[in-house]
């Protein structure tokens, strides 16, 4: 079996080098996050957009704002504008009532208590709070949530009828392989979320164009 950082490799050779995620900041990523639905790159970066246009990203804007102009804005990023307005004007009030506005002191804290604090926000699970440390610096081995499957047909961690399950045996797969590496843990990261955009889908995956095919245990058992 291939090393981690072997098959990082390759899929770097073959995609490039990633870049550096644009949006950083704790509150804003969750803002992004509940911008489309759908939740997509696409959709969250159109409702986003929309939303920092036409009412701005300062919890002040947003729960200040009409509900209806929130909705409006939000159209761009797919269904259920109004029940994401309502959601926004949640997180926007409560950041500026009890955070005093930035949600950036929560990076001081211990992983588990900023996860915990993350997760309390609407429809933030323990992937996408993971995901907001590991694009700040922390070392968390996140893993892509609508792509756990990536690593583990790699044969980084073992899969099973669990989402859950899956999802924790490949960060503690990655976590063995980069230990206590933040940069290493943010490029498998998005190396693994690309690759499962592009190739390893988790249906119909690509694998007659796909650069890892010696290494992969998915297509050993199944398409070889």
């Amino acid at each position: 079996m291939a090393t981690l950082a072997a098959i990082l490799d390759e899929l770097e050779a073959f995609y490039g080098r990633p870049p550096r995620p644009a949006l950083r900041d704790p509150y804003l990523l969750i803002l992004h996050r509940l911008s489309g639905y759908p939740q997509s790159d696409t959709n969250c970066d159109r409702g986003y957009a929309a939303l920092k246009a036409e009412v701005g990203t300062a919890p002040e804007a947003i729960f200040g704002a009409p509900q209806a102009q929130l909705a409006a804005a939000l159209r761009a990023g797919g269904i259920l504008p109004e029940l994401r307005a309502e959601r926004l004007r949640e997180v926007a009030a409560r950041v500026h009532r009890d955070f005093g506005g930035t949600l950036k002191p929560l990076l001081k804290q211990p992983v588990k208590a900023a996860v915990k604090v993350l997760q309390s926000f609407p429809t933030l699970g323990a992937a996408g709070a993971e995901k907001i440390l590991l694009f700040n610096g922390i070392p968390v081995a996140a893993v892509p949530s609508n792509c756990p499957h990536v690593p583990l047909r790699l044969g980084f961690g073992s899969g099973g009828s669990h989402w859950a399950a899956g999802y924790k045996s490949a960060q503690n797969a990655i976590q063995r392989g980069l230990p206590g590496d933040a940069a290493g843990q943010l490029r498998a990261y998005l190396l693994f979320k690309r690759h499962g955009q592009e190739l390893c889908k988790a249906n119909r995956p690509l694998c007659a164009a796909c650069p890892l095919r010696a290494a992969c245990r998915y297509y050993a058992s199944s398409v070889a």
